[in-house]
């Protein structure tokens, strides 16, 4: 069968080499999708994932998942031949499609009827995506979780890869946050999805075999009719290091404003890369800001930066908080959870907590009751931050990590 799930990237990567001569857009775009059955949520403590053996083959790596095989023109006639009026999302790895099957034969039903399924369809010029659609296969064709998405199928016909997932009715984080239209998220919603996403990570963490997914960022968490939040997207996750290493060396890959800046500058990928990348969308949920925004002008182009004088001041805090909540937010709970995203975006590594830790901690401000003095709507305005400069982290030299273009979640590998 191969080695286990901490070599798993190597094997992907020797699997998939000829077929990736170079590095092209990747896909994000805003719908990704789903796997199998989930198991109970996290709950702390060390999880447990028996250890997952990874074949040597594409063909074993795919025969080896539980998860159904699709053909081509099953998955055409379930979106009705990708239709444009079925597109929920485009990416650099292709457009996601809605689409219906019938729950137990899995054959296309009609619209409304039967299972409702979002399918990712490859586009046949992408190099990358091979490699991205192998490693999705990999990881979540074996792993199931409440706060993963769920991965129903595949399509490996001929040059056709295409994935099937459950259908997310509410769309990406990113979506609820920065696009007009959607009803703001109200205070308790922005923690829920943020604790659900920090099950999803806690779990990939924590597993017997860790798993770094190397790519947190609002549009890759998806949300179900309850706002429960999912993981998607795992085309960029690596197994963790093994035995006395403290990191994975690897190419650096992701999108700016998210990955951490030790990975930008080495390449040297830990649990604590995603940590960052946590506390980033953890400072989206609070401020109802963008992480890169070149909208904005100065240091408020860089939502770190900008927040970064307001984080550990409670009395100024407000400055920064989302002017869509209009002041509706339990303040003590808001400076917490401002003090925890801080504690995330530690420049130092070693002195970000660990997931299960964060996850803890968001989990008691649920818990806790606010008095409803708490709950006191600001009314001051909220005043701009003084325009003004910063030095900008620099990217190796070849790196494929690039700042995304404007209202564009796409990156380059």
């Amino acid at each position: 069968m191969g080695n286990c799930m901490n070599s798993s990237a190597a094997k992907v990567d020797a699997t998939v080499a000829s077929r990736s001569p170079g590095i092209s857009n990747s896909k994000t775009g805003t719908y990704s999708g789903p796997s199998s059955t989930t198991i109970s949520s996290y709950s702390g403590g060390s999880s447990s994932i028996d250890s997952i053996c990874t074949p040597r083959s594409e063909g074993e790596i795919i025969s080896s998942t539980n998860v159904k095989p699709f053909s081509f023109m099953e998955l055409k006639n379930a979106t009705r031949n990708f239709r444009p009026d079925s597109l929920l999302g485009e990416g650099g790895f292709g457009y996601v499609f809605k689409g219906w099957i019938d729950e137990a034969t899995h054959l296309a039903s009609k619209p409304g009827s039967g299972t409702v399924i979002a399918v990712k369809k490859l586009k046949t010029e992408g190099f990358q995506g091979h490699k991205e659609w192998l490693t999705e296969v990999t990881y979540l064709g074996q792993l199931h979780h409440a706060n993963l998405v769920k991965l129903i199928g595949y399509c490996a016909e001929g040059d056709n890869r295409l994935l099937v997932y459950e259908y997310m009715p509410k769309g990406s984080l990113e979506n609820h946050l920065f696009r007009r239209g959607p009803q703001p998220l109200p205070w308790a919603t922005r923690l829920k999805v943020a604790i659900g996403a920090a099950r999803g990570l806690a779990f990939l963490h924590d597993a017997k075999d860790q798993i770094i997914y190397r790519d947190f960022k609002a549009s890759n968490i998806l949300l179900d009719s309850d706002f429960n939040a999912k993981l998607s997207d795992f085309g960029l996750a690596k197994a963790g290091p093994t035995g006395d290493r403290t990191h994975v060396s690897t190419q650096v890959m992701g999108t700016h404003g998210y990955a951490a800046p030790e990975y930008i500058a080495t390449g040297r990928l830990t649990s604590k890369s995603d940590v960052y990348s946590f506390g980033v969308v953890l400072l989206e949920l609070l401020s109802g800001r963008r992480a890169v925004d070149k909208d904005k002008f100065g240091v408020e182009q860089d939502l770190v930066e900008w927040t970064k004088p307001y984080l550990g001041d409670k009395r100024r805090l407000f400055r920064i908080m989302d002017t869509k909540l209009e002041g509706q937010y339990p303040q003590k709970s808001a400076f917490t959870a401002a003090t925890l995203a801080s504690q995330c975006l530690n420049i130092e590594p070693k002195s970000r907590p660990r997931m299960s830790e964060v996850l803890a901690s968001l989990e008691e401000l649920q818990a806790a009751k606010n008095d409803s003095r708490d709950h006191r709507k600001v009314s001051s305005p909220v005043p701009r931050s003084p325009v003004g400069h910063r030095q900008r982290r620099s990217t190796p030299l070849g790196s494929p990590l690039v700042t995304p273009p404007r209202r564009s979640t796409a990156q380059v590998r």
